[in-house]
């Protein structure tokens, strides 16, 4: 059956319609410095980001992280502020902040920080969610590029425009020196700081949770097939838990307990529209085989 199946999807065309995917498009885990196989387990090895994506990735879904910086009032103690930031073409970010803040007064005895940033509406265990810390120096951005920075801050907080020119705010940026990346767990690597650098947010991020919620409440039978056509298992339930370029993951229920699976697409797509007509063609597949 496998064989018939990748010689249909060699040949398969996208003529059969479904209704998947009316919305938008996330992501898991593995310390490669590009995207390539997951490691390890008794699953069939399928390409995913690497954590250096996936960093970047998080990092540009969140908005507000929090910054710990150095404290100048109790030397050697970490002092933690919520902290609203931007990012910039390289993934650094960019602070708006205030000089009676005390980050900021922090910030200027000693420009080491980190920012933690946690994924966007993570539900269930805390701990079980992705989350990114960013460590570097966080100096104020030089003249000949605050303009820059303010349209980029402003297009992600507009409302600061009612406060981005008082005198007592200044412009940061975090130039970034190490990056330590958990995807849940018992999936956690570095990331090092070039390598974060020249990576790019995942291009299905924006659409992610659309996704995921529209195939979980719509298309429940059509991923326990997908689970047991591409991935071997079978299944009473399944949940897609998080979707990127490259596949997606479901949790299945089944008669051995809970199970995690990453299934491939069967090319790497750049948009919801791609994602869509992949889905389709898997599913045509599936059925077929």
């Amino acid at each position: 059956m496998r064989s018939d199946i990748r010689r249909r999807r060699e040949a398969t065309q996208h003529r059969f319609q479904l209704d998947f995917l009316k919305s938008k498009i996330v992501s898991s885990s593995s310390p490669r410095k590009h995207a390539g196989p997951a490691a390890g387990g008794d699953q069939p090895i399928v390409p995913e980001p690497s954590f250096s994506e996936r960093a970047r990735t998080l990092a540009y879904l969140g908005r507000i992280g929090s910054l710990s910086t150095l404290s100048r009032k109790q030397p050697g103690f970490p002092f933690g502020s919520v902290m609203p930031y931007a990012l910039d073409g390289r993934g650094r970010p960019i602070f708006l902040i205030s000089t009676m803040a005390m980050h900021t007064q922090n910030i200027q005895a000693d420009a080491r920080a980190s920012l933690l940033v946690t994924e966007p509406d993570a539900n269930g265990d805390p701990l079980g969610a992705s989350r990114v810390t960013v460590m570097g120096n966080v100096l104020a951005i030089p003249k000949a590029e605050v303009a820059d920075a303010r349209k980029l801050y402003l297009e992600r907080y507009e409302n600061s425009k009612y406060w981005v020119d008082f005198e007592d705010f200044t412009f940061y940026r975090m130039d970034v020196l190490d990056v330590y990346y958990v995807g849940g767990f018992g999936v956690m690597g570095w990331v090092q700081a070039p390598d974060y650098d020249i990576a790019k947010p995942d291009p299905l991020a924006d659409g992610a949770a659309g996704i995921i919620d529209h195939m979980n409440a719509d298309h429940k039978d059509a991923l326990i097939l997908l689970a047991r056509v591409f991935a071997g298992i079978e299944a009473q339930e399944a949940a897609m838990t998080a979707v990127d370029r490259l596949g997606f993951q479901v949790r299945l229920k089944t008669s051995e307990g809970m199970k995690g699976v990453r299934i491939a697409f069967l090319q790497e797509v750049r948009d919801p529209g791609q994602a869509r007509k992949v889905l389709v063609e898997m599913v045509q597949q599936a059925r077929q085989g």
